[in-house]
């Protein structure tokens, strides 16, 4: 009996060994489903989530795990997409200081800091990443942070770069030709605003724009750019708008009675235009 009790012995430690390494496996296993799911369900949140749940839980997920930057990073970026970037700012300042910040965290940081007007906290933030940093992104802070110094050469320059580092241009290109448009050169708007339509049609804000500078230039007629019967009629109503302040006040009453012409519903904004200008001309 003594004899196989020895013998029994190591057999069960074997086997005790085999169920530990067993367990070992099964838990790696499962740790590997769960760091997969949770970086699933991080990215849902950062994308399709509403932005104000996605801060809950990033909140939640960051205060269990305050050494994790990935967390930090969505909750910033979450705070941004909810429009808090007041309360991003600090969570964005946390990341930008730890070890595994990166340079795109920074440019993450002078991106808010702008979002909020703080223009000299941005250029700073800016001016300290290394210039090898090239980034869609980045040039296109920059070239913000340049047109609020009216650094015009510097504000091209940097838009020029931009529009070079993405495959979709048109809102940098809608953007350098605001900025064109606030410095009078209506010329080079109107060439910015059309090449950001070639871009992308959708782009209701550059068609809005380009009829903008064609009006500073007392251009009244509609460019040939494509638009549906309301935006047509919603271009109209900015191009009178736009003669009227140009001093061609007939022709903007008359641009504005097309507008409510075209549009398919009753079109409150222009017929408002339109009687608050009779009304200042009967006075």
């Amino acid at each position: 009996m003594r004899k196989a009790t020895l013998v029994l012995l190591p057999m069960v430690m074997a086997l005790t060994a085999c169920d530990q390494m067993q367990g070992n496996q099964v838990e790696r296993a499962l740790n590997d489903v769960n760091v997969v799911d949770e970086t699933n369900l991080n990215d849902v949140m950062l994308t399709v989530a509403d932005p104000n749940e996605a801060v809950s839980y990033f909140q939640r997920a960051s205060k269990g795990d305050p050494k994790r930057i990935d967390l930090q990073r969505g909750l910033a970026q979450s705070l941004i997409r909810a429009k808090r970037p007041t309360e991003a700012i600090p969570v964005w300042r946390k990341i930008a200081a730890h070890p595994e910040a990166t340079n795109d965290d920074r440019v993450d940081l002078a991106d808010a800091f702008i979002r909020i007007g703080q223009w000299d906290n941005a250029e700073q933030t800016l001016d300290a990443i290394p210039p090898t940093h090239e980034t869609f992104k980045r040039y296109r802070l920059e070239a913000m942070v340049a047109d609020s110094n009216q650094e015009w050469s510097n504000a091209d320059s940097f838009y020029e770069t931009a529009v070079g580092l993405t495959s979709k241009p048109a809102s940098i290109l809608n953007n350098w030709g605001y900025s064109k448009l606030t410095r009078g050169d209506f010329g080079d708007a109107e060439q910015l605003f059309a090449d950001a339509i070639r871009r992308d049609q959708t782009l209701f804000t550059a068609k809005n724009n380009l009829v903008l500078a064609r009006g500073a230039q007392r251009k009244y007629d509609l460019p040939v750019v494509p638009m549906s019967q309301i935006e047509r009629a919603q271009l109209l109503h900015t191009l009178g708008l736009s003669a009227i302040k140009q001093g061609d006040v007939s022709t903007g009453k008359g641009l504005l009675r097309e507008a409510i012409d075209t549009h398919p519903q009753h079109f409150e904004a222009a017929v408002r235009s339109l009687r608050a200008l009779e009304a200042n001309v009967a006075n």
